[in-house]
């Protein structure tokens, strides 16, 4: 065997279990965010870069590993995924860590984790396992116990507080009771009860900085300098980018530190300055096709497991990028969701690429998912 044919068949076996399409344009994300992620540290430094870059690579590896876990393993994990992700969040509630007012984490010592991240992923897997198991016949009663499966982490993680976590939680257990049939009647009921319970949530569920995330929405210039900062400083940097934007490493707002969180939540701004609406238009050309993907991969999937999974992914992936540039573009409350795949961040980039490593095991793994 020559040293070529042992690269080659070495890379082959390495990429066996990706998805082209999907990984190709994963990488790319991954490298504008590296570029981006420097330009918002103020373009002196590599640290933040160079940590960026060690999460990716974490990341891939991981989504690699998942990538290579069939359909079936996926299935049979669900339950002690879910079950290891509630009790951690009922431990969070019991004795976590407290950080700046939050009771998010777990502190073990040599690692902190947070466990609310477990769920965005257990929550799809466990759902979609119950509905494959319960395909041959569906009624109201099993819609109702999904429901319990979904509410009761998301309750777990709004109780933190945690809202944004909390979003995204809720979503990728609600798309898949959508995608497993959930009716229209049932649907809207859901929907105008819960517009009519919004008095109750403003005055006895929110907490006093989340109903001025609210105001400051319909209002951001009522508190310029405090609650409202975030919102106009993003918008003015956005909006001066203009067409083109005004270059790499370039960014007025950003280089001159006027864009709060400008790395993490709001590097949308950043990259909004530096590249304008044509730059803004490609990125979200890249979701798109991601999405296109995540959808092509749920249609084609041989089984209802594979089927709502996939499609839950691919959803809950466009609720992260909706959310994040409807607060950062003003649209929508702040709410400290990360811009998938650019934000700095070591636990969104590897819940998300998990995430996509089952996309990529539900579309090279054929098989029959047994039950």
């Amino acid at each position: 065997m020559t040293l070529t044919t042992a690269i080659e068949r070495g890379f082959d076996v390495i990429t066996r279990r990706l998805d082209g399409p999907l990984m190709v344009v994963v990488v790319v994300l991954a490298a504008i965010s590296l570029s981006v992620v420097y330009s918002a540290s103020g373009g002196d430094s590599f640290d933040r870069a160079l940590g960026q870059a060690r999460n990716f690579a974490v990341a891939f590896v991981a989504m690699w590993v998942v990538a290579n876990i069939s359909p079936q393993t996926l299935m049979r994990i669900a339950i002690p995924v879910y079950i290891a992700g509630l009790t951690l969040l009922i431990c969070v509630a019991l004795f976590g860590e407290i950080r700046n007012g939050a009771r998010r984490w777990l502190n073990f010592g040599f690692i902190t984790i947070q466990p609310s991240e477990i769920m965005k992923l257990g929550m799809p897997l466990l759902l979609a396992w119950y509905f494959h198991r319960k395909e041959e016949g569906l009624n109201w009663k099993d819609y109702a116990i999904a429901g319990l499966i979904l509410m009761l982490p998301t309750g777990l993680v709004v109780r933190q507080p945690d809202l944004g976590t909390s979003i995204l939680v809720f979503s990728a257990g609600f798309f898949v009771i959508f995608f497993a049939g959930l009716s229209w009647k049932l649907l809207i009921t859901g929907a105008i009860a819960g517009l009519s319970l919004l008095p109750v949530a403003w005055n006895y569920l929110l907490h006093d900085y989340q109903k001025q995330r609210v105001l400051t929405l319909i209002d951001p210039m009522n508190d310029p300098l405090g609650a409202g900062y975030h919102i106009i400083q993003s918008t003015i940097a956005i909006g001066s980018g203009g067409i083109l934007g005004k270059g790499w490493l370039s960014g007025s707002q950003a280089q001159l530190d006027f864009i709060p969180e400008r790395s993490t939540d709001f590097i949308l701004a950043v990259f909004g300055e530096e590249f304008g609406l044509v730059g803004t238009l490609l990125l979200l050309t890249l979701y798109l096709i991601i999405i296109g993907r995540g959808f092509m991969i749920a249609m084609n999937a041989p089984t209802t497991f594979s089927r709502l999974l996939a499609g839950a992914i691919t959803l809950s992936f466009f609720t992260y990028a909706f959310v994040n540039m409807g607060m950062v573009s003003g649209i929508l409350p702040v709410v400290g969701v990360p811009l998938p795949l650019m934000s700095y961040g070591g636990t969104a980039i590897l819940s998300m690429c998990i995430g996509f490593g089952m996309l990529m095991s539900i579309s090279t793994h054929k098989q029959l998912v047994s039950t």
